[in-house]
């Protein structure tokens, strides 16, 4: 079954930014979002961090993808954190029928 996973990408450091790094990081980003890996990222306005979501099946699947993303290869970014997700969507009647809506 494919999840998704929302990662927060932390503790970046500017001046570590190259063209060359850029690129890599961008052709490799291309390829995942082809692969229907990765649904979307992009960096946050304060441009101290980064969002990145993924449809996997494990957590471990994201983990794989991350560690060969040139960006974090390269320290670019020092942390980020991994989060399980359930996307709100028609297909699951908008969560409106699971555990986490309901009152208990």
């Amino acid at each position: 079954m494919i999840k998704s996973f929302v990662v927060i990408l932390k503790n970046k450091r500017k001046e570590a930014l190259t063209d060359d790094l850029l690129n890599m990081h961008v052709k490799y980003v291309k390829q995942l979002y082809k692969e229907g890996v990765l649904k979307l990222c992009g960096p946050f306005t304060d441009n101290d961090g980064a969002l990145m979501i993924f449809n996997c099946h494990t957590n471990e699947d994201v983990q794989h993808f991350l560690a060969n993303d040139p960006f974090i290869k390269e320290k670019y970014y020092g942390t980020y954190e991994v989060t399980e997700f359930i996307e709100a969507n028609d297909e699951n009647n908008w969560l409106l029928d699971i555990p986490q809506t309901q009152k208990t």
